[in-house]
């Protein structure tokens, strides 16, 4: 797919802009919309694609007098997104050429589980639970010790970032278009970078540490990105860690993340992701007392517990033992002074694997109806969601078959 006289106009900014471009051009990529393509042979260790920094879009882009009409408190993300909403439009008119190939609002829509729930309300029952909290087939009671994941419950702390900015921006801007500041917002979440001011320390929150940057937005993410990312501070720049030969598409690493997290931040799944995994506490602390989560939480066991198609983590494990050891028998099995019995832990791991592979087998027999139900032409987005959720389900189904065997072996 050729690009289209607004992709040729960026590339022209970019190089005006003191962004250098080796060898790699972007095109459009079936399935994926666009993605960065090699134009000749590539070696390895070459630089293919280096920004300075006074070309990104950075919190040090902002005027100060911008900034400060803002709390402390606010998110760095939640201000830029403010600037690109209601910033000076002769400051802005730095990026237009670049805002021009950016993802349309419809883009996000059709790709982001955010939008789903309000055009498909029976979806948030049927999007896996990592994603949404929900269980359908279990009784979930609010849990009565509060704890920080960032693979469970992905899309309600997603809405809640949203939210939370969208409520620090009114307080300045009250007449703010929720579309535009949304459709920004989410921008920055999609296509941003590790960035943090010159001198300043790391944010709590890492969604803080962003900034845009040009061109290099244009890399899709591959777990086992075979391209190398730096910054030195003055410069991004894109290394090639093999050769390449013309028409290849090259990739980075967003980071390692499950399908789940993927899905939700970025709109998209991998067929072959290494870092892929399901998380367990849903049905694991329900079954444990309160006590013996306060005993995992003093241990710092607590919630995380994942599972991969290669097996399960030690946290799930030490939980597992918790369901059949005394308190003494467990504390000795954590301190390294005895070990759990196999077949019991082994009995355990199943049942929960058995939960989730359950799961996974009555979402798939819902969507597989739902593929054959006859829809007007205005529901015409809904198999997309409908396609892309079967294809999770099945991902999860056999990565619990494996992690079963996992057990066995």
């Amino acid at each position: 797919m050729s690009l289209g006289e607004e992709h040729v106009a960026f590339i022209r900014w970019c190089e005006s802009q003191g962004i250098k471009i080796h060898g790699v051009s972007p095109a459009g990529i079936p399935g994926r919309r666009l993605g960065m393509i090699a134009t000749r042979r590539i070696s390895a260790g070459e630089t293919i694609v280096t920004v300075p920094l006074v070309a990104m879009l950075t919190i040090d882009s902002v005027p100060p007098s911008f900034v400060r009409m803002f709390s402390k408190a606010t998110p760095l993300h939640a201000i830029l997104a403010a600037f690109f909403t209601h910033g000076d439009p002769v400051l802005l008119e730095k990026w237009e050429y670049w805002r021009r190939v950016w993802p349309l609002r419809h883009d996000f829509e059709k790709s982001l589980p955010l939008f789903w729930s309000e055009m498909l309300p029976a979806n948030e029952s049927i999007l896996p639970p990592s994603v949404s909290g929900s269980w359908s087939f279990r009784n979930k009671k609010p849990e009565d010790i509060e704890y920080g994941s960032r693979y469970t419950n992905i899309l309600s702390h997603q809405k809640k970032r949203l939210q939370d900015a969208w409520s620090e921006v009114l307080l300045v801007f009250p007449h703010t278009d929720w579309n535009f500041f949304s459709y920004n917002w989410l921008i920055l979440n999609t296509r941003s970078f590790f960035y943090v001011s010159p001198e300043k320390d790391e944010p709590e929150d890492w969604n803080d540490a962003i900034a845009l940057v040009p061109f290099a937005d244009y890399f899709n993410h591959d777990d086992k990105a075979p391209c190398e990312v730096n910054f030195n501070g003055e410069y991004y720049t894109f290394k090639a860690s093999r050769r390449f030969e013309k028409g290849e598409e090259l990739f980075i690493s967003y980071g390692s993340h499950s399908n789940d997290f993927l899905l939700v931040e970025y709109g998209f799944l991998l067929d072959d992701n290494k870092s892929d995994a399901i998380f367990l506490d849903d049905i694991v602390l329900p079954e444990l007392a309160t006590a013996n989560k306060k005993e995992l939480l003093s241990r710092q066991l607590y919630g995380d517990y994942k599972v991969t198609s290669s097996g399960f983590c030690n946290r799930t494990k030490a939980a597992a033992c918790m369901k059949y050891m005394t308190n003494d028998q467990w504390r000795d099995y954590i301190l390294g002074r005895s070990q759990g019995v196999e077949n019991r832990t082994a009995s355990v791991l199943h049942d929960w694997i058995g939960a989730y592979l359950k799961k996974s087998m009555t979402s798939i027999k819902i969507l597989e109806d739902m593929q054959l139900r006859p829809r007007s032409e205005s529901q015409y987005w809904e198999k997309d969601r409908i396609d892309i959720l079967l294809r999770r389900w099945n991902q999860i189904r056999v990565l619990c078959v494996e992690a079963s065997k996992a057990i066995s072996s």
